[in-house]
């Protein structure tokens, strides 16, 4: 499974929207955050807008905070939830998106996210967001991955206790630059998404695409992510049956098709044996 993240603050579309289209097509996201989707008049409308410009649908994200999370065809929809941050007096509200989706067999939780210019209201929202994240993600038995415009760069407080708990994937296998912002002359990697080291990251950056249509769409560039998340190999599946049938051969006191008796402290060799593995599906 071969998994594209894809996070862009798009500044509540308030650019050129048809640039924005092609940008957003270019992706080619399995699973795109939003930031600064629109929050104001007609903003279900705008937004599912934005998804149809991509062939994608809007999974999940509330009216405030605007942060939303769109998904593609080729993935299963298990969850879509959103939830308010702490609210800082006088800062703008904060919130985090969440979809749990499905593909090939592998679940994962994504969730998008839009911190504060106001240091310490950023480091307290991250904080809350992969709390929140991680519990989404445990209720489904998936995978965590957390994008978005972190208002920030790598050195700073808040981007490094994101470090800590999940992987800054670009980090991990760059592609460009790196930077995000702005988009007229960027300098800045304030932008990223952090994914759950069970994840081998193949590739994290930017995008090819039109300049012109980069600088037209919005004052932030896009990051994609891809996340590669193989499936067991032979060896494994041979594993776990084996440990399975033995535990099942406790329980009943033989050794089910193979006819012979069990006996404690003899463990059957299943592979020597060449059985075919019944066929295992993923966790979930």
């Amino acid at each position: 499974m071969v998994l594209r993240v894809a996070s862009y603050n798009v500044r509540s579309m308030r650019d050129d929207v048809a640039a924005l289209g092609r940008v957003i097509t270019g992706l080619r996201a399995d699973v795109l955050c939003v930031q600064e989707a629109p929050r104001f008049l007609c903003w279900r409308r705008k937004r599912g807008r934005l998804a149809a410009s991509g062939g994608l649908t809007v999974a999940a994200g509330r009216r405030d905070g605007g942060v939303a999370v769109l998904v593609g065809p080729g993935v299963r929809l298990l969850r879509g939830e959103g939830h308010l941050l702490k609210c800082f007096f006088g800062l703008e509200r904060r919130a985090i998106a969440i979809a749990v989706v499905e593909m090939d067999g592998q679940r994962v939780a994504v969730g998008s996210i839009h911190l504060d210019l106001d240091e310490t209201a950023r480091l307290h929202h991250a904080r809350e967001a992969v709390t929140l994240l991680q519990a989404a993600a445990d209720r489904f038995d998936a995978l965590p991955v957390l994008a978005g415009d972190i208002n920030e760069q790598s050195d700073q407080p808040t981007w490094q206790h994101l470090a800590e708990r999940l992987t800054d994937c670009y980090t991990v296998s760059p592609r460009g630059d790196g930077f995000t912002f702005p988009a007229r002359g960027p300098h800045k990697r304030i932008d990223a998404i952090f994914a759950v080291a069970g994840f081998s990251v193949v590739s994290c950056g930017g995008i090819d695409a039109d300049p012109a249509d980069l600088v037209a769409a919005t004052d932030h560039l896009p990051v994609v992510a891809e996340l590669s998340h193989p499936h067991p190999g032979i060896d494994d599946r041979l594993k776990q049956v084996n440990q399975e049938t033995v535990e099942r051969a406790a329980r009943t006191g033989r050794l089910g098709r193979a006819g012979r008796s069990w006996r404690p402290g003899k463990i059957a060799d299943f592979t020597a044996a060449r059985r075919s593995p019944r066929r295992i599906t993923p966790a979930g």
